[in-house]
């Protein structure tokens, strides 16, 4: 179950590659948020310890997936550094002295209160699933921006949607298996990615196309040109 969970999620940030590919053949953010892809590394690195012989033994590929997922992470966030403003800066860089302290934190209580790896799995997979939801959540961050300008050109539908199947899979999976934790952090997943495609759905019709975008600056120039 852990692994195909692993697999689902490293296939949602490899989704977020036509974002950061915009950002880089634009050179510039734009209004994109970095948010979702900071919750994303810590999620991957709480993961990656769950997965360590001594929390969860026979737990290779969890680690490997995981790894896989990070590293995609951080090469989106270099790619954020790169391009973004000054605030993206920051608040990368903060957030990730953060999650690395935190998850410094955990290990120390994890390796130094517990003993059997029942004990240090339970522990561990308790963080993993708050900030499992959390990862479902930080696409939500830029909601207000979305209905204030009527558009969702910088919430990615791919991701919203992603979201939104992974966490009915695993709410459907928790219910016949009755896992509690499962079917809490996933349940809430599923509510958090179905408001985003509401959200797409309702503005989607009213985000500006590009074409018409772009005729009308190419109109404005050519009437500028005629005035002058």
């Amino acid at each position: 179950m852990t692994m195909d969970n692993m697999q689902i999620r490293t296939i949602v940030g490899i989704i977020g590659r036509p974002t950061i590919w915009r950002i880089f053949k634009n050179k510039s953010v734009e209004e994109f948020l970095p948010d979702p892809y900071i919750a994303c590394v810590l999620n991957c690195m709480l993961w990656i310890f769950y997965g360590m012989p001594f929390n969860h033994p026979n737990s290779t590929l969890v680690v490997t997936i995981n790894g896989t997922g990070l590293v995609l992470e951080l090469i989106y966030l270099t790619v954020f550094l790169i391009y973004g403003k000054t605030s993206h800066r920051k608040k990368i860089t903060i957030f990730l002295l953060i999650e690395i302290v935190f998850l410094g934190v955990i290990a120390g209580l994890d390796l130094g209160l517990f003993h059997t790896h029942k004990a240090r799995s339970t522990f561990v997979g308790a963080f993993c699933v708050v900030f499992g939801v959390m990862m479902y959540a930080s696409p939500l961050t830029i909601m207000w921006k979305v209905i204030k300008t009527k558009s969702v050109e910088f919430m990615p539908f791919p991701l919203s949607l992603a979201a939104f199947l992974n966490g009915c899979c695993w709410t459907a999976y928790a219910l016949l298996k009755f896992d509690f934790a499962i079917l809490i952090a996933n349940g809430i997943g599923a509510v958090l990615g179905l408001i985003q495609l509401v959200l797409y759905a309702c503005y989607w019709g009213t985000t500006p196309k590009k074409s018409k975008t772009t005729t009308a600056n190419a109109a404005a120039a050519e009437v500028q040109l005629q005035n002058v």
